[in-house]
């Protein structure tokens, strides 16, 4: 809200950086997705990028700063969820620790169980040990593959903005407010929701 008033008194507009909205693979998604208006699909979403000793000791590890691993990291991610399957109408949080969280999030279009971490711990077993970051969405129990195509994401956003294409602040507003709310909502044990990775680390 303060930056939508610093806008009006400044005349100017503010442009956020929604890479994975550029990514073509996502786009690929979305528009697979308007060509089956009614159909209501099952995703499962797993980010986990591994980072060491820094991270907490950074800003980006002080939740009062960057709001923790599902706002900092997580962000994009709901952001291009809402994107691709609408406006959330449900969310619930499963597991708020300081290097991982998960939750259910219920899109206009789809039901979605998430997880996401900074622990190398997480990484699948049966992963590349040169690979530190896995990222994988199943839609309808399909692979939807997208862990390449990331290097230019930032300078294409860039090239958008200069082009007088960039995404405003009111394009944000839903995910911001979806991770505002994750904050502070009350722990859940998820049931059938619970996302297979944070499984171990949901207390019974």
């Amino acid at each position: 809200d303060g930056l939508a008033e610093m806008e009006r008194q400044t005349n100017r507009r503010i442009h956020t950086i929604l890479q994975l909205r550029l990514h073509g693979s996502i786009i690929a998604l979305k528009q697979k997705t308007i060509t089956e208006p009614s159909r209501r699909h099952q995703i499962d979403l797993c980010y986990i990028t591994s980072r060491g000793r820094w991270y907490h000791a950074s800003w980006k590890g002080d939740e009062a700063k960057s709001g923790g691993v599902a706002t900092n990291i997580g962000i994009h991610f709901f952001d291009m969820l809402m994107f691709i399957f609408g406006r959330a109408r449900r969310s619930v949080a499963h597991l708020r620790e300081e290097s991982r969280a998960a939750g259910y999030l219920e899109c206009e279009n789809a039901d979605v169980r998430w997880f996401l971490s900074i622990d190398a711990n997480d990484l699948p077993a049966d992963l590349d040990a040169q690979k530190r970051t896995f990222r994988s969405i199943a839609v309808d129990d399909d692979e939807f593959e997208f862990s390449d195509g990331f290097t230019d994401l930032h300078t294409r956003s860039y090239e958008e903005i200069v082009a007088g294409r960039g995404f405003g602040i009111d394009e944000i507003r839903s995910a911001t407010e979806l991770v505002s709310n994750f904050r502070k909502a009350t722990l859940t044990r998820g049931g059938d929701w619970l996302h297979p990775f944070a499984a171990k680390h949901v207390k019974k």
